[in-house]
């Protein structure tokens, strides 16, 4: 798109530009000389189509140049300035290299017009207005550069968003991808291939409570579940994100190495869901399932609201694996609490769990339940009365503390939503 200059008229002599016209060849050899013994990156000698390129570029600045020295009011067109810039970015360069050829190219122009200044009889005023529009000109170069260096930036980057996007589709794909598809699709996405992931469920239910019925001592009822806030996660480049999923997820990569629990402790700060344990990275699909497993069950109160880790809370999620059965278990196993006042369930219930968990000593289950050594004392006589032998047997035990864990879980979810188990 042609712009129109703002370089005010200059006062220069009918033959300047034809003269200066006249030398592009010479100048133009110089400038590129310049810009090959002092800026590294543009030092390709011996390749000919980058010297054809360059050459292009420096006659097209020059030409551009004394067409505003001839007509300051002509339109000028950005466009070849653009390429150069998205050029600059093709080639993983910042602009600080062609910001530097654009100086020595002007130095060079101004050492030429200084050369021919006497001959042609050049007036200090002249000279005044040749040089500021050089500098003129240059801002419009490095502008005209700057947006095409963004926009390429812009474009490769929302590529790159593209392919890691693809990328983490095809880590989650269930049968998992060949490793080979999983690396090629990496290296186009510029993502190393970490050796353990853990992948992220995130909580974006509407912003309303919503109940559910009990089923069972093994069923707990919804809490309160709200937005996701409006800002997306503050997390580094080679986590995977894939926000618009049914089920918002994250992938992140060595989630076992330093600092990784701080980051995203921090980045998701605000956020509600779930961390799927540690596993390899063809296993990746297996993690999401756990964390959208734990993030249900937090959702439910089953486990605490924020990040839990499904690490700290393997034995629940194996407990609600399949509920069902563990309902049907609970049933046979809590059947001789059943007959009794929910009240006396409960403290009974509690009893025997700390019972389970902590030894068979009244002493430490009084200390853990904060209540009197006697008084667990009276409540292990009634579970003996009400169970016989079976408390002798270690199977009926390991099945009693499942049933009695499922039910502590649920109770703390009714009471989080104001209710009774």
């Amino acid at each position: 798109m042609a712009i129109k200059s703002d370089v005010r008229e200059s006062r220069a002599p009918a033959g300047l530009v034809k003269t200066l016209r006249s030398g592009i060849g010479r100048v133009s050899e110089e400038v590129i000389e310049e810009i090959q013994n002092r800026i590294p990156e543009y030092a390709r000698r011996e390749d000919e189509l980058y010297i054809k390129v360059l050459r292009t570029a420096v006659e097209q600045a020059i030409e551009g140049f004394l067409d505003r020295v001839e007509s300051p009011d002509a339109a000028w067109d950005p466009e070849p300035f653009r390429m150069v810039g998205k050029g600059e970015a093709a080639e993983g360069r910042n602009l600080e290299p062609l910001q530097t050829a654009l100086r020595l190219g002007a130095r060079v122009g101004w050492r030429r017009l200084t050369e021919i200044a006497d001959p042609l009889g050049l007036s200090p005023q002249c000279l005044y207005d040749l040089g500021e529009t050089i500098f003129v000109y240059l801002d419009q170069l490095a502008d005209a550069a700057a947006e095409g260096f963004e926009e390429a930036r812009a474009r490769a980057a929302g590529e790159i968003e593209r392919r890691r996007g693809r990328l983490l589709d095809l880590l989650l794909s269930q049968p998992a991808a060949s490793p080979e598809a999983i690396a090629d699709l990496a290296k186009a996405a510029g993502w190393r291939l970490p050796r353990t992931v853990a992948c992220v469920a995130l909580d974006d239910l509407p912003g309303v409570p919503a109940q559910g019925p009990a089923q069972g001592p093994a069923q707990g009822r919804r809490g309160t579940a709200y937005r996701m806030p409006a800002r997306m996660p503050a997390l580094p480049p080679d986590v995977l994100a894939g926000l618009e999923r049914t089920t918002p997820c994250l992938l992140v990569p060595d989630p076992s190495g330093p600092g990784q629990a701080q980051m995203l402790e921090h980045g998701l700060r605000g956020y509600w869901g779930a961390i799927g344990p540690a596993v390899p990275l063809a296993a990746a699909a297996t993690s999401l399932r756990w964390a959208r497993e734990a993030l249900e069950l937090s959702r439910r109160g089953v486990l605490p609201r924020g990040l839990p880790r499904c690490e700290d809370h393997m034995a629940t999620l194996v407990v609600f694996k399949d509920e069902e059965l563990v309902n049907a278990l609970a049933e046979a196993r809590l059947a001789p609490l059943a007959h009794l006042r929910p009240t006396q369930q409960d403290r009974l219930a509690e009893t025997l769990l700390a019972w389970l968990r902590y030894g068979r000593g009244a002493g430490e289950v009084a200390a853990r339940l904060h209540v009197h050594p006697q008084t667990v004392r009276y409540r292990l006589r009634q579970l003996e009365e009400l169970y016989g032998e079976q408390l002798a047997d270690p199977d009926v035990r390991f099945e009693l503390e499942i049933a009695l864990r499922a039910r502590q879980a649920v109770n703390r979810t009714f009471r989080g939503a104001g209710g009774r188990a």
